[in-house]
């Protein structure tokens, strides 16, 4: 059969999606499958990684079935996925040793303390790009060596391997054939040099991490392996990897240097593509690879919000306030504004610009009069307010205004969300036609090694389905925005590491 479509597997936080593209990029077959965090002691979140495989099957299977398509018609498959998930299997079995330590997990927080109190913080920052925190794998897989007994004494045998979700994921995909990962999700590590690209031996030895764990790092377009035929009925070609931020800012066609992307789903991402000058941030951003396009290296400035969707989940889960996110917006119309209410939403710490592990969640400007629209409104809110923080802290870096703020992700659905960014921005939000951008993005970069299209091509089939302009007054928005970094004050902790 000719092969005439592109799958892609985009394996998140809380579900694994599925798009089966045409090769004008146009959906043709879907599915999703839930799967399940565990919140084993506060600040702690666990996955089990034979379910994040799982998901990844049936959604795959669902895709296809959906669109009547055989697996043999497939082109190629790209992969993309949560970034710094950190997960240790035995090379023989195939077997984890241990859950999944999740992203947002601070389990380690304590042993990043110590590493920044040999004096660590400055080296880590110029090798890898990163602030030293327990967000990035590294401080994971040290917690999980010490915690499973032997652990760190068969990884030095070469008995066990690491990985990202992208590295288990394509390991199951081929078979366990491929131990490998690419530059994007290396680059999340903590354990990598983006300007070497090489795994950074002296950090490795300043970690006691045992190289034998870590897999190849292959550029972001590569032949990585084929789907084991066992899986779909017929093997694919794996052509192109990356983690899901980066596979957003690719398929949000944000090629040049200075484009800007946000993704809104478990936290928010906010990327700038800063070209082939990997920018040094001084207001505690990151500096990551965006991509490697077979030699093409393209850097990107990034700030990590911890806490966006899951604050309307904790809405509807912890609370029972609402019973489908999509309420929220109809429940933030009803008022006509926020009466003073902010959530801080820092169930897991705050991320960039703040880096404060030991922040605690605070709603902030009750009342008597406060209802449950104050808060629906105050969840939304909270992951604009927090855009804008980053949006700051980038344009000082990068020396770039922020003309128009490309978006994606679960939330981008929500038009109050979408306007109220624009307001407290003061700069047009473009969404696109295609909100799920990750999985566009990782179907693109295997498109892409498949020589079925080049970026050109790309670009003209991006359509924008709404922009959203800013209509808020300077003064409304400033007042608004003052009343965020109060409430963010009290949230800190009183000595933040």
């Amino acid at each position: 059969m000719p092969r005439r479509y592109l799958l892609a597997l985009d394996q998140g936080t809380t579900g694994t999606t599925c798009l089966l593209f045409d090769l004008d990029l146009r959906v043709v077959g879907r599915a999703y499958q839930e799967v399940r965090c565990a919140f084993p002691q506060p600040g702690w979140v666990s996955q089990d990684p034979e379910e994040l495989w799982a998901s990844s099957q049936v959604a795959m299977r669902g895709a296809l079935r959906h669109a009547g398509v055989e697996a043999s018609e497939v082109a190629a498959l790209g992969l993309t996925n949560q970034r710094e998930t950190t997960i240790l299997w035995d090379r023989a079995n195939g077997r984890p040793i241990h859950d999944a330590v999740v992203w947002q997990c601070r389990r380690s927080a304590g042993i990043v303390r110590e590493w920044t109190g040999r004096g660590l913080t400055e080296r880590i920052q110029k090798s890898t790009g990163l602030v030293p925190d327990a967000y990035f794998s590294a401080s994971k897989i040290r917690w999980i060596l010490d915690q499973v007994p032997g652990a760190e004494e068969r990884a030095r045998r070469g008995e066990l391997a690491f990985g990202t979700v992208d590295c288990w994921i394509l390991w199951k995909l081929t078979g366990g054939r491929v131990h490998a990962t690419e530059a994007s999700n290396a680059a999340r590590t903590m354990l990598y040099d983006i300007h070497a690209r090489t795994w950074d031996q002296g950090l490795l030895d300043e970690f006691r991490i045992p190289p034998a764990l870590l897999p190849r790092v292959l550029p972001t377009t590569a032949e990585f392996g084929v789907l084991d035929a066992e899986i779909l009925g017929a093997e694919i070609p794996i052509l192109g990897m990356a983690g899901d931020q980066q596979a957003a800012l690719f398929g949000q066609c944000c090629f040049e240097p200075g484009d800007v992307k946000n993704t809104y789903g478990t936290g928010c991402f906010l990327v700038m593509n800063t070209g082939e000058e990997a920018v040094a941030s001084t207001n505690r951003l990151l500096t990551t690879i965006a991509w490697d396009l077979d030699g093409e290296v393209h850097y990107a400035l990034e700030g990590s919000v911890f806490s966006a969707g899951s604050a309307v989940q904790w809405l509807r889960d912890g609370l029972g306030l609402i019973r489908t996110a999509a309420e929220t917006e109809e429940l933030a119309r009803r008022l006509t504004d926020n009466d003073g209410v902010y959530l801080v939403p820092a169930f897991s710490g705050l991320g960039a610009p703040y880096w404060d592990p030991h922040a605690r969640a605070a709603l902030v400007g009750m009342t008597r009069d406060t209802r449950p629209e104050h808060l629906a409104r105050a969840a939304l809110e909270a992951s604009a307010y927090q855009t804008r923080d980053v949006v700051e802290a980038m344009i000082t870096d990068s020396g770039r205004r922020v003309g128009g703020l490309r978006v994606d992700g679960g939330m981008v659905a929500n038009d109050f969300l979408m306007q109220f960014q624009a307001d407290l921005l003061g700069a047009p939000v473009l969404r696109p036609a295609m909100s799920e951008s990750t999985a566009l993005g990782a179907a693109t970069l295997a498109g892409l090694k498949a020589n079925l299209f080049d970026r050109a091509r790309l670009a003209e089939l991006h359509r924008i389905e709404r922009t959203f302009q800013p209509a808020l007054p300077a003064q409304s928005r400033e007042a608004l925005y003052a009343g965020w970094k109060d409430a963010v004050a009290r949230a800190l902790s009183p000595a933040p590491a």
